[in-house]
């Protein structure tokens, strides 16, 4: 009699339960997707386009693994195009040769018009002239030698000074319109 009341049939003691376990999921389901929810969205993101990526590699893999299995059966084409290759090189590294060329060419010039500078620097010094005169003289006279045009170099016309030779700066005369003094010495500068 009572053994079937309290056996097999549902109670109000089981629905209760089955209410609250769902509360206890309902508060844990909420607290970690409080805490972790953007960690949790940009995981699932990174999932969809990892399978997404995946997925194209796959699709595409055959035709790809075609395309290589058609440039293997055209040897022609490959050895083609390894010539070109090899011209391309050979015609860049000719090129590179010859701008090295220039450039070593170039320094040996700028070395040598260095030491002749030198050269007649130490002379013009042993004769006791200014080096820095006699190296512009021969620096003309290199210009002029290397010029093929028998053109006489233009002397320069004289100019006038500015100002008259008796002018000082410092003497406070002959100047413009400005005219400062110092104030007066005093105690009645202020104070």
């Amino acid at each position: 009699m009572d053994l079937g009341a309290g056996g097999a049939g549902p109670g109000p003691g089981q629905a209760a339960l089955g209410w609250g376990g769902l509360e206890v999921l309902q508060h844990t389901v909420g607290s970690v997707l409080s805490s972790y929810g953007w960690y949790i969205l940009l995981a699932a993101v990174a999932i969809y386009l990892l399978v997404q990526k995946v997925s194209q590699s796959l699709a595409a893999g055959p035709s790809g693994r075609a395309g290589a299995a058609d440039a293997v059966m055209e040897p022609d084409v490959v050895v083609r195009r390894q010539e070109a290759l090899a011209a391309a090189r050979l015609r860049m590294q000719e090129e590179l040769n010859a701008q090295a060329e220039r450039y070593k060419e170039k320094q040996r010039q700028l070395e040598e018009e260095k030491r002749r500078q030198k050269i007649a620097m130490w002379e013009s010094m042993q004769e006791g002239k200014s080096y820095k005169g006699n190296l512009k003289l021969n620096q003309h006279k290199v210009e002029s030698g290397a010029s093929t045009s028998s053109a006489v170099p233009k002397s320069k016309p004289n100019k006038k000074p500015l100002r008259g030779g008796g002018y000082n700066p410092l003497s406070g005369e002959g100047g413009g319109t400005c005219s400062w003094r110092p104030g007066r010495r005093g105690p009645s500068a202020g104070g």
